[in-house]
């Protein structure tokens, strides 16, 4: 079974955009990264659940994402873990990387 891993950036921006969502609603906050959270969890039974990440260049099918609470969560899928490598608001323009 393959571990969760988190890309130091992804985890800078996950709490950045609870801290943001705190901002309005304490409740909100803690629903949103529950669910996040919950949803990268379940990736270790099914990682390619998720489609292909569109913004990722030259992307073989391994970055897959999907979104959430209008954030989109991109992730990487090697054979022994799922790096969690970055988190953005779907409001933001995408960017390729």
């Amino acid at each position: 079974m393959r571990k969760i891993s988190w890309d130091k950036q992804a985890t800078i921006q996950l709490s950045k955009a609870i801290s943001f969502v705190r901002e309005d609603s304490p409740q909100n906050a803690d629903k949103v990264k529950k669910e996040i959270l919950g949803r990268i969890d379940k990736l270790v039974s099914a990682p390619e659940i998720n489609p292909p990440d569109k913004y990722k260049m030259n992307n073989s099918g391994n970055f897959r994402a999907f979104e959430l609470h209008h954030y989109r969560i991109s992730y990487l899928v090697k054979e022994e873990e799922i790096i969690i490598a970055r988190i953005r608001h779907t409001s933001m323009q995408p960017l390729l990387y």
